[in-house]
């Protein structure tokens, strides 16, 4: 896509006019990548820093070497993290047995809008400007997203003290109430005369349940022996171990729902208010109190039924469980409050952060000066000098080789002169 207009005398670059053919990553240096297991990743572009010794670099990577009198590499870093350089990007992105990948012709043909090299220069320096104060805020919606958290697990924490009054009963989950698993996945069962929706791990968050994308299974002559009633409690069966036992309450939606063995299910016994139970969860969640009981196959942490019904679970008085769980609601509802305040801040930095890149590559951002040297005239130099050097190169006459050693050239060969004993070693960065 070419970005150039001829009343911004910008031009069209690709990394093929400043290709770099070998050596290290030196500061300045761009480096992209090739291939990623994340499609997201690829075409992804990090500027090696000013003070940075020359480092290798995988076959991964592809570097852009630019001489500053060429190009400023601080400016076509944020160019290549505009949006319209990316939607090129995305265009050539493939992906092949799960790992995602642009050939390097791919790359190189991305085109960029250049501007003059002094507008570069105070195009850069506006940025700057403008996104390390974004930077900033971002740092800080990032902090108060922590802080809100952390709230949360201290509201939770609280609630549900580890050493309970003594009007309280302590018992387990499984005295104070009934745990099951839901019912195993089969391929044989995706159609048959029974079919209804189940809810799976997908679908279960803490105090939430996701229901965009909810799945049927036949549940032929079995549908009321794992049909969801409201009030049911569904924690995560299997998970990463910090989200085993992740739960939420089933209230009702959607209706006539089962589950399958990726969850577990609490049904409160009478002394116990359903969601009395979903706090003392939310709790043992937070704590990491359910880390303690999971086993690890293949990555996935596992809680079992039986390590569940083990788990310590605190019974207040029927009056008290429903004081404490108006008190969890009013504070987290604050919590959501906060969260969706930041949340909608989060959004106006990406906009701002689009909108200021925008501005810069569409000529918007700083002034243009008449007097400036048109790119056009900057990217004819830039390959004249490149097809010189390939010309060069062409050019060179072959090396002639070297005759292989033999034991009679070895014998008639002088001994080497023995280095002096003053002689430096010389060093190389890598």
């Amino acid at each position: 896509m070419q970005l150039s207009t001829s009343d911004l005398r910008y031009t069209g670059l690709t990394l093929e006019d400043v290709l770099a053919k070998d050596g290290l990553a030196s500061p300045g240096d761009l480096l992209f990548t090739r291939y990623n297991g994340n499609p997201n990743l690829v075409g992804a572009c990090a500027r090696v820093p000013n003070k940075s010794p020359a480092v290798a670099y995988p076959d991964k990577l592809i570097r852009v070497s630019i001489s500053p009198d060429k190009a400023d590499s601080r400016f076509l870093s944020y160019a290549w993290a505009w949006s319209e350089t990316q939607k090129q990007v995305r265009q050539h992105v493939k992906t092949t047995a799960g790992q995602a990948g642009i050939s390097g012709s791919s790359l190189k043909s991305i085109t960029l809008p250049i501007p003059p090299l002094p507008e570069q220069h105070r195009i850069v320096e506006a940025l700057e400007g403008h996104l390390s104060r974004l930077d900033s805020a971002e740092r800080e919606l990032r902090t108060a997203r922590k802080k809100v958290a952390a709230f949360r697990k201290s509201a939770l924490l609280s609630l549900v003290p580890e050493t309970v009054p003594d009007s309280w009963e302590m018992t387990t989950v499984g005295q104070a109430g009934s745990v099951g698993l839901g019912r195993q996945r089969h391929p044989d069962w995706h159609h048959g005369p029974e079919m209804h929706p189940y809810l799976r791990v997908a679908n279960v968050f803490e105090d939430r349940i996701d229901t965009s994308d909810v799945m049927e299974m036949d549940f032929s002559g079995i549908f009321n022996k794992f049909r969801l009633e409201p009030g049911d409690v569904l924690l995560n069966e299997g998970q990463s171990p910090h989200l085993v036992g992740r739960p939420a309450l089933y209230r009702g939606v959607p209706p006539n729902v089962a589950f399958t063995n990726s969850l577990l299910r609490f049904q409160a016994y009478s002394n116990v208010l359903p969601e009395w139970a979903l706090i003392v969860f939310r709790r043992h969640l937070h704590a990491r109190r359910f880390m303690r009981e999971v086993r690890i196959t293949t990555n996935i942490a596992h809680l079992s039924s039986k390590r569940l019904k083990a788990v310590e679970f605190p019974i207040p008085p029927i009056e008290e469980q429903k004081r404490l769980v108006q008190e969890c609601d009013e504070l987290m509802t604050n919590a959501d409050a906060m969260e969706r305040a930041l949340e909608r801040n989060s959004g106006r930095a990406k906009q701002l952060r689009k909108s200021v890149l925008n501005k810069a590559f569409t000529g918007n951002l700083v002034p243009q000066d008449p007097a400036d040297e048109p790119a056009s005239v900057l990217l004819d130099r830039i390959r004249a000098e490149r097809e010189a050097q390939d010309q060069a190169k062409r050019g060179k006459p072959k090396r002639t080789p070297r005759p292989r050693a033999t034991a009679a050239t070895t014998a008639a060969a002088p001994a080497p002169t023995p280095a002096p004993r003053s002689a430096v070693q010389q060093e190389f960065q890598l």
